[in-house]
């Protein structure tokens, strides 16, 4: 049964990716009141600290999806979070049991939206609801308005607009949420390597000076793959020296905001939170979290 809208759940599966995201989920939902956490965890990508902030756990080889559902299902969960970076490359690296070669095959089109979509209808089938993945993360989805100490300067908002512009132009196409500019130039499109990858590669074709937007898609399912910037964004966007970070307000998830918002300071970046266009669609799942 789906939980109640509105209610925190006393109990839920955690799939947890790599990062630490599924970590402050977990320690969120705990303050929260979820008395009951099972985790799926993935060797060599996920952080081995989950293992102190749940009740259960199952180590998997990434890839073994026929074992992941073995285990959700014995775990007797009727619910389930996604969260936490799984490197879009893996597709390519891994070996999928013949589950996730089936599921695979069935995808005209392979990008995270499909790949996670199907994911989570093989999960209802086997009685789990899937949640979104901001679940518990409220606190960490900024408002819009600077968050930073420097705003941006006029130069600034034009390449933010300019970015957003453009992600909103290619985000039907499923390509990835980021957009790199300068000056008034499209620098780098996010496609299947993934935001820091697009970063380094605006970097190399712009030098220094770069803005990067990041934005969840339109009609953007919030069951998984939000918008996450962490220290490591930051980091990349140090090594290109980068001017300006604008994600959207209510659909970005700042991983450790405090610290994030420390080291834009440090750097002189702009980290911004831009208003959603009015009109514009957005997924509304369930609502369950903070009362």
């Amino acid at each position: 049964m789906a939980p109640v809208t509105g209610q925190v759940p006393e109990s839920f599966a955690l799939i947890a990716g790599k990062g630490v995201y599924p970590l402050l989920l977990a320690r969120s939902a705990r303050r929260q009141g979820v008395k009951r956490i099972f985790a799926i965890a993935f060797r060599h990508e996920t952080d081995p600290a989950i293992g102190d902030l749940v009740d259960d756990i199952r180590w998997l080889p990434l890839g073994r999806f026929a074992a992941m559902l073995a285990a959700l299902k014995e775990s007797g969960m009727t619910c389930a979070v996604l969260a936490g970076l799984i490197a879009p490359t893996h597709l390519f690296r891994i070996q999928p049991d013949a589950k996730a070669l089936a599921l695979l095959r069935a995808l005209p089109r392979k990008n995270a939206h499909t790949i996670f979509g199907a994911v989570a209808e093989e999960l209802g089938r086997i009685g789990l609801h899937v949640l979104p993945a901001s679940l518990f993360m409220e606190d960490h989805m900024p408002a819009a308005g600077v968050l930073s100490r420097r705003p941006p300067d006029p130069a600034e908002r034009r390449d933010i607009e300019l970015g957003l512009h453009v992600a909103d132009l290619t985000s039907g196409l499923n390509i990835g949420q980021t957009v790199v500019v300068k000056d008034g130039t499209v620098l780098a499109v996010e496609a299947f390597e993934g935001t820091d990858e697009t970063i380094r590669r605006g970097g190399r074709l712009g030098g220094p000076g770069a803005v990067v937007v990041k934005v969840a898609k339109r009609g953007h399912d919030m069951r998984f793959d939000i918008p996450a910037i962490g220290l490591t964004t930051l980091k990349e966007l140090r090594k290109i020296k980068a001017r300006a970070l604008a994600v959207q307000e209510g659909r970005a998830i700042l991983l450790e905001r405090d610290k994030v918002v420390a080291a834009a300071d440090r750097m002189g970046l702009c980290l911004t939170a831009v208003p959603v266009p009015s009109g514009a669609p957005q997924e509304k799942p369930d609502r369950v979290g903070k009362p």
